[in-house]
Order: structure tokens, then C-alpha cells, then sequence
């Protein structure tokens, strides 16, 4: 064994546990519901709704690619199967022949504000149900130490759902 190694506290072992469990189990429970509800993946509603927040409804490919954590190649395919349901569409970048836009349609906004209850319901069920308002806010303090720390540039925004019936609210950096 390494000496220099600090090696976990049995407190710190047991949360760590907890959190990998959380992050193992999390996406296929919410795969699944959009996979049943919506006809979605995670993946997909995760870009249409970081769209759907996004001024003019539109973002950057790589922008969105780092967004959603999906590699340039996995988001290109994601797009090709939102473009072929009429959800999603690409626009040349103005000013720019290089880069290519993600456009969410009226079609995949609905597809959104539709799906977004549904999603909310069980993120709220799984999530926050059991956790009282301190505990939220604890939750939400340790997150805002642990994802800059992963995401020094701050380049990962907020994929949250569109709420049903509001026009999306312009993303802020």
C-alpha cells in the first residue's frame, strides 16, 4: 500500500458508496420513464430541453455537445434521430461556415413542455419527496462545491425542463 495515500474515512467510504449508487441507478430510472412516456432517452430529452431554454431555442453543436456530456460523434447521431421525428433541426451558424446550430422545432418544443410533467414528477419522486427544505438546500450547497471542481469553465448549464405553457426563459452563463 501507498503511505502517502489519505484513504477515505468510514463516513466519508459510506457516502462515497451512496453516491455511487445514486449515480449508477439514476440515469436508467429516468431513462426509462422517458423511454415509456415520451419515446425519449435521457440523452435526447437532456438536449432538447437545454434547447428549449437556449435564446432563439438554438445552441452551438459543440456547445451542445459539451453540454450534454455526449461526444461530437454520439450528439451527431442523437441529432439525426431527433431530426428524423421533426423535434430537432440544423442551421448553418451565421457568419460562420464552419459550425453548425441545433434548432429546436415548435414541434420539439411541444414534445417538451408535454414530456417535461412527467420527467419532474419523477425526479421529485426519487430526488426531493424525502428531503426536507434544509435538506435541499444542503444538497444543493454540496453540489455547488463538488461541479465547479468537474466543470471549472462552467461550460455546463442547466438542462432543466421547460415548464408547460411558458416560452423558455434565455439560458444565462
Amino acid at each position: 500500500m501507498d503511505e502517502t495515500t489519505q484513504w477515505l474515512t468510514a463516513e466519508q467510504e459510506s457516502a462515497w458508496r451512496s453516491l455511487m449508487a445514486a449515480i449508477l441507478l439514476l440515469p436508467g430510472a429516468l431513462d426509462a420513464q422517458l423511454q415509456r412516456d415520451a419515446e425519449l432517452t435521457h440523452a435526447g430529452y437532456a438536449a432538447m430541453s437545454a434547447l428549449s431554454e437556449a435564446p432563439g431555442r438554438a445552441i452551438r453543436m459543440s456547445e451542445l455537445a459539451h453540454m450534454a456530456s455526449l461526444s461530437m460523434s454520439r450528439l451527431s447521431h442523437l441529432v439525426d434521430r431527433l431530426e428524423q421525428r421533426g423535434w430537432v433541426k440544423r442551421e448553418p451558424v451565421p457568419g460562420d461556415r464552419r459550425s453548425t446550430m441545433a434548432v429546436l422545432t415548435d414541434e420539439g418544443w411541444q414534445k417538451v413542455v408535454a414530456t417535461a410533467p412527467g420527467h419532474v414528477d419523477l425526479v421529485r419522486s426519487l430526488i426531493f419527496e424525502d428531503l426536507s427544505p434544509a435538506q435541499t438546500r444542503q444538497l444543493k450547497a454540496i453540489f455547488d462545491k463538488i461541479v465547479p471542481k468537474l466543470d471549472p469553465e462552467n461550460r455546463l448549464r442547466s438542462c432543466g425542463a421547460a415548464r408547460a405553457g411558458k416560452e423558455a426563459a434565455p439560458a444565462t452563463d
